[in-house]
């Protein structure tokens, strides 16, 4: 089976790049550490370039399979597929590609980045630009052999910042390979707090499944942490007690519909908090 295809059978929870906590620094010793903490999942985090050798990205996915838990993959922050310049262009490509050939070495079957600023350009323009860029990158992968990871920009949390869910959706429909990364978090911060009920995650999940059909609540890859916002959303992460996000009925939301797949938490705290919701979740009736 293509690993890509592969479905989860429930929601996983895992911490953005190695557990604070974790006795020994590196990603190997963080999967190692996860069964500690009772938790699923790790982001590996190269959002200040891909520098992981392909030797130890293999073994990694020893590691990850021997102890039972999931990957995914941050890409690094220098994205803008629609930069006005097109050396700028191809490097962020590049350096999505690479993001997506170590996840592939790993074992992850997921990467997410933020794909590109708006610079004042028409929407549509940008979509356009956007849509053809991704593209570009999964024939690059494909021609390599790499079919088995999912390319997910992800819901930003700025309006200024192209990756609201209906363009995520769009290009999930438009390009094969591609689905959204849910960033709960970036969303409410989008909306300067006006997105906090059961009611607005509710009409979420139900807008991916109406966009998407029913397989992808079974196929989810999200952030969620706690979050400042200002007049032009996201400002910074918080720890969740001390964000107004609200997290049980996020949770209630997610559990209503079922959802699988993976998430990923973001909070300064990463692990307290993301043993914090798996706890919450799974009590949840």
């Amino acid at each position: 089976m293509n690993q890509r295809n592969r479905g989860y059978k429930r929601l996983l929870f895992g911490t953005a790049g190695v557990p604070i906590s974790t006795p020994k620094k590196g990603s190997i010793e963080g999967i190692k550490y996860l069964k500690e903490l009772g938790l699923d999942a790790m982001e590996m985090e190269f959002v200040r370039g891909v520098k992981m050798k392909e030797d130890l990205a293999k073994e990694i996915n020893i590691i990850r399979q021997r102890e039972g838990k999931e990957l995914t993959a941050h890409g690094p922050y220098y994205i803008n597929l629609n930069s006005k310049k097109p050396d700028t262009i191809a490097k962020s490509r590049e350096r999505i590609v690479r993001t997506a050939r170590i996840a592939h070495y790993c074992g992850a079957k997921s990467i997410t980045f933020h794909a590109a600023y708006f610079q004042n350009m028409d929407k549509e323009k940008v979509y356009e630009k956007v849509k053809e860029e991704l593209r570009k990158i999964i024939k690059e992968l494909k021609d390599e052999g790499i079919e088995d990871v999912w390319i997910r920009p992800e819901l930003t949390g700025k309006p200024s910042q192209f990756g609201d869910v209906d363009e995520l959706i769009r290009l999930s429909q438009e390009v094969e390979g591609v689905l959204p990364c849910i960033d709960f978090s970036h969303k409410f911060a989008r909306e300067k707090g006006e997105f906090n009920s059961k009611e607005d995650f509710s009409g979420l999940l139900k807008q991916l499944e109406k966009g998407l059909g029913k397989e992808i609540l079974s196929n989810m890859h999200c952030h969620i942490s706690g979050i400042a916002y200002g007049p032009k959303g996201e400002k910074n992460h918080l720890n969740l007690k001390e964000s107004e996000l609200n997290i049980k009925a996020l949770l209630q939301s997610l559990k209503d519909f079922d959802c699988k797949g993976v998430v990923i938490c973001e909070s300064p705290n990463i692990e307290e908090d993301a043993r914090y919701m798996k706890d919450m979740f799974y009590s949840l009736v």
